[in-house]
């Protein structure tokens, strides 16, 4: 969110003139890229935060239904990344590579993409924990990174579950969220993002540390694959 502060002053009969301010909040337009259960979500939430949002889809027949139910405009994928400034990458692990490929990195160029994917395999998970398609050294951000170098990808938002994106309620402290990427304007952008959902940001650095928030989804969905206990979030100590 940017925010341009004016002076005003104020004159009242029989009073002192007195000078306000008026924070005139001029938020960016978002467009979201995935139409599953979190770009819903997402969108939803920007829009509730007075984005102007459109949301994107592969699917022309869903494209009524998504604007519908996210209170946003809707269109296709290519469409949604046009029109945003901040783009919002909520695809399906596996077709994350494609899709961004598909977008093209003129859309992608210079703007802060807020990734909330996970590499999760198709495999079945094993004991209630989730497949990964990626190995220890590696993120799916870095190579999404690599096929977009223009972009600013900024992870976040993939360690919790589509529910608690927006705002979450966990009594008096708030959920952590932990945030990587190259581009120190962009993590600034999304920390902000984050802020205003809700959330207690964790800057764990450069794209690398995206090899560790990734996993965190395994972590995070072990309870509910193993007692249906998906009322989770992550807290951050610090002395």
């Amino acid at each position: 969110m940017n925010l341009t502060t004016i002076a005003m002053v104020l004159h009242t009969p029989g009073n002192n003139p007195k000078t306000i301010e008026v924070r005139n909040c001029m938020r960016k337009r978002i467009g979201v890229i995935g139409s599953g259960a979190v770009g819903m979500a997402l969108a939803k939430g920007f829009a509730k935060h007075g984005y102007d949002v459109v949301i994107g889809t592969n699917s022309a027949n869903k494209v009524d239904h998504l604007a519908h139910a996210t209170g946003t405009r809707a269109g296709s994928f290519t469409e949604a990344a046009k029109h945003g400034e901040i783009i919002v990458l909520a695809v399906k692990g596996t077709v994350a590579e494609t899709i961004v490929d598909s977008i093209g990195t003129a859309n992608l160029k210079g703007k802060t993409i807020l990734d909330a994917t996970n590499p999760i395999a198709d495999a079945a998970p094993e004991n209630g924990v989730i497949r990964f398609f990626t190995g220890p050294n590696e993120s799916l951000m870095e190579r999404l990174q690599h096929i977009a170098p223009d972009g600013n990808f900024v992870k976040a938002f993939s360690c919790i579950g589509n529910a608690f994106m927006v705002n979450p309620d966990f009594g008096p402290q708030k959920p952590a969220m932990f945030y990587c990427g190259n581009n120190e304007s962009a993590k600034t952008e999304v920390k902000e993002i984050l802020e205003n959902f809700g959330f207690a940001p964790e800057d764990m650095g450069k794209a690398e540390g995206a090899r560790a928030i990734e996993p965190l989804a395994m972590l995070w969905c072990i309870p509910g694959m193993r007692e249906n206990r998906w009322q989770n979030a992550f807290a951050f100590l610090k002395k």
